[in-house]
């Protein structure tokens, strides 16, 4: 019996992909601004960001909170907005108690785990969620509040408050696969929703006078690295962009691993691969962390990837915006090169 030669299918297809907008035809032309704009466009269309801006259109964020928690150092504060008609997300807003407000804001978006924004919140649910957490140094919106941040920890659109009741009363880890299905049927997709859901929540930190949101970074690892690379390149609100443990090629990453549902656009490789994404947030400031041992993101196509995206800075005259971490580890976030990062192009940022 012959099995499915699915090496030579994507080989195929591969050959003949167009990516119309790969960042390498433009490096003789030099139309950066024009190629972005395109891109950017096709990129909004094809995730169905366009068709959900089109419906909450004018549709109130109705900000409300179910209290304020005192830490220390910090508050956090639980709020809900909405961010579709009668759809809600859930998040955390960290202050610091020390500090000059209003403060520049860190978005933490989460990956695949069934508790979301808990973990990065550090809400641990019992000594072993925090033992495990804490070993891979995903406690992200703490690190940042700490920093002296602003800070937005927020469930991602499939995962805990904003998991299906199907999946979450059957104590799974997420909704993504259920939720992309009924996405796709109206021509959006669940990376679509989730950088909607982003910029309803820079919508709400710019009415907070606690929060500085002319200047915003964003960062979070795995599912969050991939939610921080594509809100980065389609909302140019996001100043600077550190997505962990996610940066690769497509090729590599993507059509060669298992991975979740929620990672796949229908048509992407038409418009460009990964590092053509990235090229979007491009000449702000951005940083790639991956392990060298990571399994799913295998650290050959990270490498790959920011080759294409330093070049991308190079061509635009920001070759000191663009950098590279290997943590010596796997599929982990790496905090150690995030925060001197980030607090380097804050402080350039307001010294504009």
């Amino acid at each position: 019996m012959i099995q499915f030669n699915t090496k030579q299918y994507l080989n195929n297809m591969l050959d003949r992909a167009d990516r119309a907008f790969a960042a390498d035809k433009q490096l003789h032309e030099g139309n950066w601004q024009e190629w972005q704009t395109g891109f950017r466009k096709r990129l909004r269309e094809l995730t169905g960001v366009e068709r959900i801006t089109a419906l909450t259109d004018g549709l109130s964020l109705s900000a409300r909170s179910e209290g304020v928690c005192e830490f220390p150092d910090y508050t956090r504060e639980k709020l809900y907005v909405t961010t579709e008609p009668g759809i809600e997300i859930a998040f955390y807003l960290l202050l610091p108690k020390e500090g000059e407000a209003p403060f520049p804001l860190v978005l933490t978006p989460h990956g695949h785990g069934r508790r979301g924004k808990e973990v990065y919140a550090g809400n641990f649910e019992d000594e072993q969620e925090e033992e495990e957490s804490l070993s891979g140094e995903r406690d992200i919106a703490v690190q940042g509040v700490r920093e002296g941040y602003a800070v937005i920890a927020m469930d991602v659109r499939g995962f805990w408050e904003m998991s299906r009741v199907e999946e979450y009363d059957k104590g799974e880890n997420n909704s993504c696969t259920e939720l992309q299905k009924l996405a796709y049927m109206f021509g959006r997709t669940i990376i679509g929703e989730r950088v909607h859901d982003i910029g309803r929540l820079i919508d709400y930190a710019a009415t907070r006078e606690e929060i500085d949101s002319s200047r915003i970074a964003i960062t979070g690892n795995s599912g969050g690295g991939t939610v921080s690379l594509f809100a980065a390149a389609m909302d140019e609100r996001i100043s600077i962009c550190v997505p962990g443990s996610y940066l690769n090629t497509f090729e590599e990453s993507i059509l060669s691993r298992y991975h979740c549902m929620c990672n796949y656009i229908p048509g992407m490789l038409e418009l460009g691969e990964m590092y053509d994404v990235a090229g979007l947030i491009a000449p702000r400031p951005f940083l790639a962390v991956n392990g060298t041992d990571d399994p799913i993101f295998p650290i050959a196509g990270a490498r790959e990837s920011f080759r294409h995206i330093q070049s991308v800075y190079t061509h635009m005259g920001h070759p000191q915006h663009c950098e590279f971490y290997e943590g010596n580890g796997g599929h982990r976030y790496y905090k150690a090169p995030v925060w001197p990062f980030i607090r380097k192009h804050m402080t350039s940022l307001k010294e504009r």
